[in-house]
């Protein structure tokens, strides 16, 4: 708690000399409403550019599985979800890293590399054969990908005020979410080209969307403005005038003087203070269990749709439905959170609505209705992440300094992938193809995130009343 309140109170000096200096400027609320504008049509579509290429580069293997990628390739589906895994543990590995070179060379030439870089991976993939390539392919992804999320989220907040947050978390996961709900139109569409020039339709589909995600990176290292108090591009565009750029620097200050940066790197001290941070536990718990249903669904949807009785192309586009449903609720978590400044009931809520959702899947796995078991299926995919950029912006909020925010969003992102690694083990050949125990294994791991977003909860609501006592920073949820 000291050292908390010595970042904080070193940003607020470093805030009021600025501002002793002459730098202070005035402006009007319509000024800044059309400034913020502005950093809606410039900064967020770019970001939310990038997310929709991570997605489809990363789900689009379930979509493959549809047009015989295990047999093509000579893997096995437990060796298939293995490679799924190393994906996941190849992001883990690099995101605080590549959080801490963020930190320092900023979003512009970083993210955008990363960018290019996975996208070249993903292209390239069209042509693996054999178990040492398909492993190899999936580590390599995984490494390349690496602190993306986190990196954009933390972007953002250097870019928006707190009660702007929620909402732009969410606008910045609806790329995420937009790429579920295109893929399986997309791939519908690609895997028809089984045949020509002599690949399958899954070679296209990793070829051809590789190749749109580089094309994303090129756009992004062109286009994307160094920083709110430098807006320029790395190929020297200018966004802001000098005055616009005071204005967006220092109204995000003033909200949140935690935001300053006074150097490019992360202290030992933002660093220890967040590995030690004993309030994360319950949203890394939260995070762990309830994304790896997620995973398993965005390998295994397509596969569950045809069990159900439907067409094997078509049911790509089928899952798509609910993909397309994703976005409407990850918005609307979003914008109540921002409105209502309660960001922990929002989670819980969207924990606890997938929770109702998972136990009717289970209770239908024996159910010969298919029409009915694609429905709920469908209304769960439709809910299964809603609380996720609300969470983040949560933590986000509860950060003291710029560098423990850095290195939070990468433990956010990491407990995220890390419930990748679980998820990508949920389906196995064994219990297909009505996977009973995935299924019971799902329920219970929702069922621990009920609880922990809980725990969330009474945590900062507890700690409040302390604080209110002893006249401390109250905390946010």
């Amino acid at each position: 708690m000291a050292d908390e309140k010595k970042i904080a109170e070193f940003s607020e000096s470093q805030l009021s000399r600025s501002d002793d200096e002459g730098q202070e400027i005035a402006w009007t609320e319509a000024e800044e409403k059309a400034l913020v504008r502005r950093i809606d049509l410039l900064v967020m579509p770019l970001l939310i550019l990038g997310f929709f290429a991570l997605q489809l580069d990363r789900g689009n293997i379930g979509n493959a599985l549809t047009d015989y990628f295990l047999q093509d390739v000579g893997i096995t589906q437990f060796q298939f979800n293995i490679g799924q895994q190393l994906l996941s543990a190849g992001i883990v590995l690099l995101e605080i890293p590549s959080n801490l070179i963020l930190y320092r060379v900023g979003p512009a030439a970083w993210i955008g590399g990363q960018i290019v870089a996975w996208g070249l991976v993903a292209a390239f993939q069209a042509f693996q054969k054999g178990l040492g390539p398909y492993l190899a392919t999936r580590l390599l992804l995984g490494l390349c990908e690496a602190g993306f999320i986190p990196a954009g989220l933390f972007t953002i907040t250097r870019w928006y005020k707190r009660d702007e947050t929620s909402t732009r978390f969410s606008a910045y996961f609806i790329g995420n979410m937009l790429a579920g709900a295109c893929s399986g139109l997309i791939a519908y569409g690609i895997l028809h080209m089984r045949g020509i020039g002599g690949l399958a339709g899954w070679q296209w589909l990793f070829l051809l969307e590789g190749l749109f995600t580089i094309l994303i990176g090129v756009l992004f290292i062109t286009l994307f403005p160094r920083s709110s108090g430098n807006p320029v591009s790395l190929l020297k565009f200018r966004y802001f005038s000098e005055r616009e750029a005071q204005i967006l620097q220092q109204r995000v200050l003033r909200d949140d003087p935690t935001k300053f940066q006074p150097r490019r790197s992360v202290s030992w001290a933002e660093a220890r203070a967040t590995f030690t941070n004993w309030r994360l536990l319950p949203h890394i718990l939260v995070t762990l269990t309830c994304l790896a249903p997620a995973t398993t669904m965005g390998s295994y949807a397509p596969s569950l749709v045809v069990s159900f009785g439907f067409d094997r192309l078509k049911s790509n586009a089928m899952v798509s439905i609910g993909a397309w449903c994703l976005i409407i609720t990850n918005l609307l978590s979003g914008s109540i959170a921002d409105k209502t400044g309660r960001r922990g009931p929002v989670v819980f809520l969207g924990i606890f609505i997938l929770w109702g959702l998972t136990l009717g899947n289970r209770l239908l796995v024996d159910s010969t209705n298919g029409n009915l078991r694609f429905g709920v299926l469908t209304a769960g995919i439709a809910f299964q992440a809603t609380f996720h950029a609300v969470h983040g912006s949560w933590l986000a909020l509860n950060a003291r300094t710029a560098g423990e925010r850095s290195i939070t969003m990468a433990l956010f992102i990491m407990s995220a992938n890390l419930s990748g690694i679980i998820g990508s083990q949920l389906f196995q050949a064994t219990d297909a193809p009505l996977y009973k125990m995935g299924w019971t294994v799902i329920l219970a791991l929702i069922s621990v995130a009920v609880v922990m977003s809980i725990a969330a909860n009474v945590q900062y609501w507890v700690l409040n009343r302390v604080q209110k006592r002893v006249g401390e920073k109250r905390y946010h949820y």
